[in-house]
């Protein structure tokens, strides 16, 4: 696989000099045009062996680009508050949006590959996490990222050339490593790995290009035309997609948007006898008439809520996180629920995270941009009041997002919640859930509340209208994300004090499981 990278590529001093300014002129104007469309994010990825001229090839890049319109990200060794956070969490907070490019030294490849040359860990867990960054680098691609990879190759004679150089001057002493000369010598051990890597990781949604790294002006015209090229094709493309939209839209009449895909009808809970289908929802099997008193409600509270505040000392002593995610149709009771846990709570221990239509600038990054951003040290909560699942929900039903995404939509969600789970947080999903017949007694019972009229909207209303597709997506959503590790757990909500201590025990209980599990090592 490197053969071809160890035959002394080179160009003249004077050629680069001739080549340069215009492949200069050419990278910024992609640049620009890159900004102006605005419809993706450029993100590259350097790695290779020690010496191969990666540090010198991003600051070139950044010399010759407006370093204003660059992201540019060299990871050591996580802090103490990255550790606190799934791994992944750093690089999914430093991705450009749209617009912008990133350039990232170190990143997703570095920790795997050196655990596997170290023997920290065996192939099959080496495999595990290259097949993370394939999902994640084919969620980023899916989502319209241009995605380039380049490992900067030497021979071992010319790495322990290029070495022996750098550490000879004073002045590029300093970029020798204590690690340099070890790395050196597990040169094949190195390789062995780095070809595995890129024979797993390589694939048309995120390539991987092998430069011979030996002539400093080779390596930086050839990556430099590659990153043009790539960013021009892809410009190309979304233009050439604009046009045939706008083709489709006008042979539609008016402009206006083909009809929708139609999804099976299923048995919506409280329909009526006459507009009953044949296909039942996982909605429908609740048993929505379970009630509990007011004197017991009190009662169970005070013994949950005084439980969960010590399960949560616990788990804050050791770091461990609670993400809680909330979801169901208008006038469910997520908020009063949600009320009732954060009761048992310390206010400097935990956020509540109401999630609506996203910001400008979230609308530049992935849609799961905004939720690993927010993800919380250990030992913390974080409630997300609506999440993650508005892809497969409200853009579902209400056609924001294409088919393409929301369906695909159900793997990068369980790769997620994989990775949360994977990291020791203690992850509870809730659908409250309550009838519309209910739900029409607490639109009109908020209409004559003066205080509570203000969370009636025109779109609760509206949201009535698409009862059966909304279940219909809740049955989906479900089936597809309803894994053994992150369950979904379903309130029958008609009855809210039912409602409110089956949440905070079925809470309760999953804590108590986590801690006793920590207990044991």
């Amino acid at each position: 696989m490197f053969r071809t990278a160890e035959v002394g590529r080179r160009i003249s001093k004077s050629d680069y000099k001739q080549r340069e300014p215009l492949l200069s002129q050419e990278l910024l104007d992609v640049q620009q045009a890159l900004r102006s469309s605005g419809q993706f994010p450029v993100i590259i990825a350097f790695a290779g062996v020690d010496g191969g001229g990666k540090g010198e090839l991003v600051n070139r890049l950044s010399k010759w680009m407006d370093p204003r319109w660059l992201v540019s990200r060299a990871y050591d060794e996580p802090s103490d508050e990255e550790r606190e956070r799934p791994e992944y969490w750093r690089f999914w907070r430093d991705l450009p949006p749209k617009g912008r490019i990133g350039l990232f030294l170190r990143s997703w490849y570095s920790q795997p590959l050196l655990d596997k040359v170290y023997k920290r860990i065996d192939m099959a867990e080496f495999d595990r996490r290259l097949d993370r960054i394939i999902a994640f680098e084919n969620a980023l691609a899916d989502d319209g990222a241009v995605i380039l990879k380049f490992w900067m190759h030497l021979s071992q004679d010319a790495q322990k050339q290029r070495l022996q150089s750098l550490e000879k001057d004073p002045l590029t002493r300093w970029k020798i490593k204590a690690t340099s000369w070890e790395h050196w010598r597990m040169y094949d051990r190195f390789l062995e790995t780095a070809e595995h890597t890129i024979m797993r990781t390589s694939n048309g949604k995120a390539p991987f290009t092998i430069v011979e790294g030996v002539d400093i002006y080779y390596r930086s015209l050839t990556v430099g035309a590659i990153i043009r090229d790539a960013i021009r094709k892809r410009l190309e493309d979304v233009e050439l997609e604009d046009q045939l939209k706008a083709t489709r839209l006008a042979g539609n009449g008016n402009g206006e948007n083909p009809p929708p895909i139609p999804v099976p009808e299923i048995i919506p809970t409280s329909a009526s006898p006459a507009v009953r289908t044949t296909v039942p929802s996982i909605l429908s099997q609740l048993d929505m008439n379970q009630q509990m008193d007011k004197a017991t409600f009190k009662e169970e509270l005070k013994k949950y809520q005084a439980k969960l505040n010590l399960l949560h000392h616990e788990a804050r002593a050791r770091k461990i996180s609670t993400i809680l995610v909330f979801e169901g149709p208008d006038a469910a009771g997520k908020g009063g629920t949600i009320h009732r846990i954060t009761g048992a709570l310390e206010a400097s221990n935990y956020q509540v995270l109401p999630f609506a239509s996203p910001t400008d600038e979230e609308r530049a990054h992935h849609y799961f941009w905004r939720f690993w951003r927010h993800l919380a040290r250990g030992g913390r909560f974080t409630i997300f009041d609506r999440s993650w699942y508005g892809r497969v929900l409200v853009e579902r039903v209400e056609g924001f997002a294409t088919q393409a995404e929301w369906t695909r939509a159900y793997a990068e969600i369980n790769d997620f919640e994989a990775q949360l789970i994977d990291h020791g947080i203690v992850l509870m999903k809730y659908w409250l859930h309550v009838t519309q017949e209910e739900q029409l007694a607490r639109f009109k019972a908020r209409e004559q509340t003066p205080h509570k009229r203000w969370k009636l909207t025109d779109e609760d209303w509206r949201n009535r209208e698409k009862w059966p597709a909304y279940e219909q997506a809740v049955h989906d959503m479900v089936q597809n994300t309803s894994t053994r590790t992150a369950p979904w757990t379903l309130v029958e909500g008609n009855d809210k004090y039912f409602a409110r201590i089956k949440v905070l025990k079925t809470l309760c209980k999953q804590l108590e499981s986590r801690l006793a599990k920590a207990s044991k090592g």
